[in-house]
């Protein structure tokens, strides 16, 4: 060991040397070479240039003693070794050398005389000096020289010194150390190491001995911990017990006897499952299985049902772990804690009920209705029987809310379940989804014709009213049936199909019952298709007005135009405004359609006022109760002012729907709209309950009377054409006399026109006068109209 890892530090030390010392003493030497070559390069260039300048004169004049004086200058340079001058005639050619020597191993190099004279620079000779070449040592100086040995002799004497205290700093204790280990390892006994220092080794020797000292006291501990383990096992205050590899109780502490009910003597050998209830036994017996195909720790849990020794049954929870004696014998014990779960699954069963447990009717929630259903529906699966699932709404439970407040609202659903829960067997099962929707299962035999008696008692229970807090509340239900497996394959199908049965019922006018059937899914398909459509069109720009022509009846003249809405679906071409609107109202897209169809109407009726004739023309756009929102006049303003139109030729239409709430926002609305300066129109007019109270409480400006009363004034009846007139005759007078303009819907013939404009009307719109087209289409018939007016007039 020594020998190797004092090799290993001459190695280390050499490589040291060459990787570091070497490269910088050769990078010394290079430097060294290079500055003493660059001196003498400078200074033989000096001395050319200076004996050059010097020998122009003496080699003009062939002055030979001049030359002689100026190269023996030369050679007595150090550095120059020969010197030869020869002039341009040759007639001169001096040589003179340092010795006899002088020119071996030498260098030369020459430069050309020249004399400036009055006519010009000659060349009248050259000289050629011979120097000593320089080589990586002879560069050297006497000082680098003896610089360079006296760092050789250091580096020499700090390897040696490194070598040799290295033996005796740290070969040495690390050799009694091994020395220590060997004696403890053959020996058994704790050998300590006999060396003392203040370096680390002192510190590593120090700090094996107080380790040799901490081991002898661990090993004493360990036989006493290993006494005390016993005691600890049989007093602790928890039930302990051991199995052997056969399941039979090895060992039990004192607090297991005094729980179980049984005597150690009896319970030790006994098989722990025979403890155990019979219905538990066997999944104690293949917990082994389970244990070893999941567990990677080596601990498992689980809770059984524990007979105790004085007949009482307790929930247990056990947690096991084997204990390993050695590293190569399997585990012959395990130890096991068992804990007395009673109190906490009976708390656990409590906190799961009420988890799926409606808290203000006590009924099924969500949670548990899904629970329920799946359960449900494998019985049903299972006795091949039907299952129905009732669906059902409360109507109008929303304005109980808003009106009367959610503590009325919360009394309702109270005395709704109240009224429920004696409808009910042992079978059925009953949930609040949330809000006022409740869900019904009924299971056994003929369960289609139980879910229709089922619904037709909760709709005649609800004919009572409710009293709560001196109210009278009257309630109604939509309900919606289906039956597994008839109308769906799974629990989540069936509830859908419920949920969808009742929202057929609610738009068919609420207050009763519907059995799916699948067209309800084909119309809820269509439903669906129509809202792609709907984002599609307003993505694309499929949206556009159709203008149709609303004329003076009795000059015959444009007096202006309703846009109507239109989807052109480019591949189903146009399709019907009424259910795009319904559906747009229901999904609240309502609004951005609007604003497409307002932009467009004004901007076509830009388009339209460039006929001349129709600069004073208006449009009128139909406005949703749903688009009434307090940013729409600033709206409005914005768009009539990017067209250039005033806002007197922009009609708002709207319905009684409108403003039969009588919202004092909507009121705040139309007022700001009207003192805009746009005009308000009452659409259908006469077909609502109180038509003539919204002439006084609302900014209207035109009435449109209803295409009904259009069609009735020339039906064959007498009696019903005279009441139609005579109606239609009061709607105008009243109407003027508030200074309304009277329209009417619907003219189809000309016997029609004529009648309305003699009892009041002032204009009409219909399919005698033009049917809803394109604007380009309106476009081209004014043209042509003022094309035919025009030739008319010039042949008169």
């Amino acid at each position: 060991m020594a020998h190797s890892v004092e090799s290993r530090f001459i190695a280390i030390v050499s490589g040291a040397l060459l990787t570091v010392v070497a490269p910088l003493f050769t990078l010394l030497l290079t430097l060294s070479y290079h500055e003493a070559i660059r001196s003498q390069r400078d200074h033989l260039e000096i001395l050319l240039t200076t004996n050059t300048q010097a020998l122009a004169r003496p080699l003009w004049d062939l002055d030979d003693d001049t030359i002689n004086q100026i190269t023996g200058t030369l050679v007595s340079d150090p550095m120059v070794k020969m010197v030869e001058v020869k002039d341009t005639s040759g007639q001169l050619d001096i040589v003179q050398t340092a010795g006899d020597d002088a020119v071996e191993d030498t260098v030369s190099t020459s430069r050309t005389v020249i004399y400036k004279t009055s006519g010009g620079a000659i060349t009248v000779g050259q000289l050629i000096v011979h120097y000593q070449s320089l080589s990586l040592f002879t560069s050297l100086s006497q000082m680098e020289m003896a610089f360079i040995t006296i760092f050789i002799l250091a580096i020499l004497t700090i390897v040696l010194a490194a070598i040799v205290g290295n033996r005796f700093m740290v070969i040495r204790p690390l050799m009694r150390l091994a020395a220590a280990i060997e004696a403890t390892r053959r020996l058994g006994s704790r050998h300590h190491v006999d060396w003392r220092s203040k370096d680390e080794i002192g510190r590593l020797a120090k700090s094996f001995n107080e380790m040799q000292t901490q081991l002898e006291k661990e090993e004493l501990e360990i036989k006493n911990a290993h006494e005390r383990k016993i005691e600890i096992y049989n007093r602790t205050p928890a039930m302990l017990f051991s199995l052997d590899r056969q399941d039979r109780i090895a060992a039990v502490s004192d607090y297991w006897v005094q729980v179980s009910g049984y005597s150690r003597a009896k319970a030790l050998g006994l098989d722990f499952a025979d403890l155990i209830h019979p219905e538990d036994r066997p999944l104690f017996k293949t917990r082994k299985t389970a244990f070893e195909a999941v567990d990677a720790t080596g601990q498992m849990g689980i809770t059984l049902r524990f007979r105790c020794g004085d007949g009482r049954t307790m929930d247990i929870l056990i947690l096991e772990k084997e204990l390993h004696s050695s590293a190569v014998t399997q585990s012959d014990t395990r130890l096991c804690v068992m804990t007395d779960v009673t109190e906490l699954r009976q708390s656990e069963k409590r906190n799961r009920q009420q988890a799926i447990s409606d808290h203000l009717t006590g009924l099924f929630n969500r949670q548990g209705f899904e629970a329920i259903l799946d359960t449900q529906i494998r019985e049903a699966d299972k006795n091949g029987t039907e299952l129905a699932c009732l669906f059902i709404d409360l109507d109008r439970f929303k304005a109980i809310n808003d009106s009367l407040g959610h503590a009325i609202g919360d009394a309702v659903l109270k005395e709704f379940t109240l009224k429920l829960e004696p409808l009910l067997t042992a079978d059925d099962s009953a949930s609040r989804l949330g809000g006022d929707e409740f869900a019904i299962l009924l299971a056994g035999e003929n369960a289609a014709e139980r879910a229709s008696k089922f619904s037709d008692r909760i709709c005649s229970i609800l004919d009572t009213p409710f009293d709560i807090d001196d109210n009278s509340i009257r309630m109604s239900a939509s309900i919606g049936m289906a039956i597994y497996p008839v109308h769906a394959s799974s629990a989540a199908e069936l509830l859908q199909n419920a949920d969808m049965a009742m929202y057929t019922r609610k738009r068919a006018g609420k207050n009763g019952s519907q059995m799916f059937d699948p067209s309800i899914t084909d119309r809820a398909r269509e439903h669906a298709e129509m809202e792609r459509d709907i984002e599609q069109g307003l993505a694309e720009g499929w949206f556009e007005p159709y203008f149709q022509p609303i004329l003076d009846l009795a000059t015959g003249q444009t007096a202006g135009f309703e846009a109507l809405m239109r989807l052109n679906h480019p591949e189903k071409g146009l399709l019907p405004p009424a259910a795009i609107v319904s559906l747009a109202e229901e999904n609240g897209t309502i609004n951005r359609i609007g604003n497409t169809i307002l932009d467009l109407s004004i901007a076509n009726l830009a388009e339209i006022s460039r006929i001349p004739g129709m600069e004073n023309s208006y449009v009128a756009v139909n406005f949703s109760p749903l688009q009434f929102e307090p940013g729409l006049p600033t709206r409005i303003a914005g768009v009539l002012h990017r067209y250039g139109i005033r806002p007197r030729r922009l009609v708002i239409e709207i319905t009684e729907a409108v403003i039969m709430k009588d919202d004092p926002q909507i009121r705040a609305i139309l007022d700001a709209i009207h003192q805009l300066g746009c005009r308000i129109a009452l659409d259908d007019f006469g077909t609502g309950y109180s038509s003539l109270s919204y002439l006084s409480r609302f900014p209207v400006d035109i009435v449109k009377i209803d295409q009904s009363f259009t069609r009735s004034i020339c039906e064959e009846t007498v009696e019903v054409k005279q009441r139609s007139r005579m109606l239609i005759e009061g709607i105008a007078a009243i109407s003027h006399k508030m200074n309304c303009i009277v329209v009417a819907e619907g003219i189809e013939t000309e016997e029609q026109k004529a009648l309305l404009l003699s009892i009041g009307a002032d204009c009409g719109q219909g399919y005698l006068f033009a049917r809803p087209q394109p604007v380009p289409a309106v476009i081209d018939d004014l043209n042509r109209d003022r094309r035919v007016d025009s030739v008319s007039v010039r042949q008169a």
